[in-house]
C-alpha cells in the first residue's frame, strides 16, 4: 500500500484522552490507515507515537492480526525517524514505497522514546529518565493510552521488537506491562519480545569485541593486548556497580579500537567507518543519518502537523544519553530470565557483520541465563534459513519451548536494512502473520 504524505491535507483531528492534567492530542488520514500523536506520560513531559494500520489486517479470530511495537537504542535514537524510514516502515527516506515493509505482517506502532527523543519533548530538564525501570513506566503509561481506548488493537498480540539500546527497554517495558495487564490497568496481549543486536548485557559484549576483530585480521596482537587490560578494568567496575566509571574506560577502549583497527565500522566489521568519532558506542548505538534529518524536519513535519515549533528533530538526543549513563552499562540479563520463566515468547536475532552488539556477545549472555530450558536448547542443532528461490545459506534458527534465536548471515546492526529478505520472512514466522509469503 502507497501511503503518500499527501494524506496529511485530510487529517482528522481527535482527542484521545485527559491524562495527568495534560491533554492528549494527535491527528490521523481520513482513511484510519495512520494515526499519531502525543501522550503526556507525565506532567510537562509529551511523548510522541505513530500507528501505522496494515492493509492486509484480518479479522478472522482463528488467526489474529499482530501489532509490532518498535523501540530504537541509543540511548537516544529515534524510531518514529529511524526503524520507520530506513528499516521496516511503509516508505524509504525518499517517500518511496519499502516493498520490505513488515506492515505486510503485522500493523507499526513506533514510537520516540524515551522523552526527549525525536519528536517527544520535555518542558524541565529534569524530567528526563535516568534509567531503563523509568522509560518503562513511561512506555505502559502510553500503552495505556491507546490500547485501553481502541477495542479493536485490544484483540491484537503485540509484539515488542527492541533493536540495540531498544532491547533493554524492550524487555523492562514487557515485565511493567505484565504486572499492569494482570492488574487490569491496561487491556493489551502481550505477543512476546523480540531482541535484534541488543545490548542487553555490555559487558560480554565489550569482551567479545577483541576476538572478534582479532579472528578477522582488524586488530593484532598488540592491539589485542592493549584491549585485554581495559576489558579487564571494565569487568571490575560493572562487578561493583560503577557504571558511569565503566563507561569513561570504555571512552578510551573504543579510542584504541578505532586506532588499532584503522576505523573499523562498529556497526559492520567489512566496512571502515568515516565518522568514527561520531558513532562510538558511548554516544549512540545507531548509525547517523542526515538526510533523515531533514526529511523528519520537513516533509515529515508538515504532514504531521502538530510538531511544536521550538522541537527539532534529531537522529540522537545528547540530554537523554547524559541522563542514562549511569544505566548504560547495567546488564538486562534477569529481566530476560523472569520473562522467559513467565512463559513469555522470547526471540533473539543477531547481524553476523555487528561488532558493537556482536553475536560472540549475544551468544555468551544466553549461556548465562538460569531459564531450566537453556540446556536442552542449547543442545538443539540449527536449522538453515534460505530466502527466495535460490539454495544460499542466509542463516541459521533454532527454537526450544518459547526461546527463539536467529543467526542471520550478511548482516550487520541494522538487520532489517541490511538483509531485508530474511527479516521479512523472520517476522512473520514469529508473529503467526497471516500476511504475505513474499514481498
Amino acid at each position: 500500500m502507497v501511503i503518500h504524505i499527501e494524506k496529511a491535507l485530510f487529517s482528522l483531528l481527535f482527542i484521545l484522552s485527559y491524562l495527568y492534567g495534560g491533554l492528549a492530542i494527535g491527528m490521523g488520514t481520513q482513511d484510519g490507515s495512520e494515526k499519531w500523536g502525543y501522550i503526556p506520560v507525565r506532567p510537562k513531559a509529551q511523548m510522541f507515537w505513530w500507528y501505522y494500520r496494515s492493509p492486509f489486517r484480518t479479522q478472522d479470530p482463528n488467526n489474529l492480526w499482530p501489532i509490532i511495537l518498535w523501540l530504537q537504542g541509543g540511548p537516544g535514537s529515534s524510531g518514529v525517524g529511524f526503524g520507520n524510514f530506513k528499516e521496516i516502515g511503509p516508505l524509504d527516506t525518499f517517500l518511496n514505497p519499502r516493498n520490505s515493509t513488515w506492515l505486510k505482517k503485522a500493523d507499526l506502532l513506533f514510537v520516540d522514546n524515551p522523552v526527549g527523543v525525536g519528536y517527544s519533548f520535555v518542558e524541565d530538564e529534569t524530567l528526563y529518565v535516568r534509567n531503563d525501570e523509568e522509560a518503562a513506566r513511561d512506555l505502559t503509561t502510553l500503552l495505556i493510552a491507546i490500547f485501553n481506548e481502541d477495542e479493536s488493537l485490544q484483540k491484537s498480540p503485540l509484539y515488542i521488537m527492541g533493536e540495540s539500546y531498544g532491547g533493554k527497554y524492550g524487555v523492562t517495558l514487557a515485565l511493567y506491562a505484565l504486572k499492569a495487564i494482570q492488574a487490569k490497568q491496561l487491556n493489551l496481549i502481550l505477543g512476546g519480545i523480540v531482541l535484534g543486536d541488543t545490548w542487553i548485557s555490555p559487558e560480554d559484549y565489550v569482551a567479545s569485541w577483541g576476538p572478534l576483530l582479532k579472528d578477522i585480521s582488524r586488530l593484532d596482537n598488540n592491539g589485542l593486548k592493549k584491549y585485554n587490560s581495559l576489558v579487564d578494568e571494565i569487568k571490575e567496575q560493572v562487578a561493583y556497580g560503577r557504571f558511569e566509571d565503566a563507561i569513561h574506560i570504555l571512552n578510551s577502549l573504543e579510542t584504541g579500537l578505532q586506532t588499532d583497527t584503522n576505523n573499523v565500522n562498529f556497526y559492520n566489521f567489512l566496512l571502515d567507518d568515516d565518522s568514527a568519532s561520531s558513532t562510538t558506542t558511548t554516544q549512540s548505538q545507531e548509525a547517523p543519518s542526515g538526510d533523515l534529518e531533514s526529511l523528519m524536519n520537513g516533509a515529515i513535519r508538515s504532514k504531521l502537523q502538530i510538531i511544536p515549533d521550538n522541537v527539532k528533530w534529531k537522529m540522537q538526543s545528547p540530554p537523554v544519553f547524559k541522563n542514562m549513563r549511569g544505566d548504560f552499562m547495567r546488564p538486562r540479563i534477569n529481566e530476560v530470565d523472569e520473562l522467559l520463566k513467565k512463559g513469555v515468547d522470547v526471540t533473539i536475532y543477531n547481524g553476523q557483520l555487528d561488532v558493537i552488539c556482536a553475536t560472540k556477545g549475544t551468544e555468551a549472555w544466553v549461556e548465562k541465563l538460569k531459564w531450566e530450558g537453556l540446556e536442552a536448547f542449547l543442545s538443539i542443532d540449527r536449522t538453515p534459513i534460505y530466502c527466495g528461490d535460490e539454495k544460499v545459506t542466509k542463516g541459521f534458527t533454532k527454537s526450544y519451548k518459547n526461546l527463539h534465536f536467529y543467526w542471520i548471515l550478511g548482516a550487520g546492526h541494522m538487520v532489517p536494512e541490511d538483509q531485508p529478505c530474511v527479516a521479512f520472512n523472520m517476522v512473520g514466522n514469529i508473529t503467526n502473520s497471516s500476511g504475505p509469503a513474499t514481498f
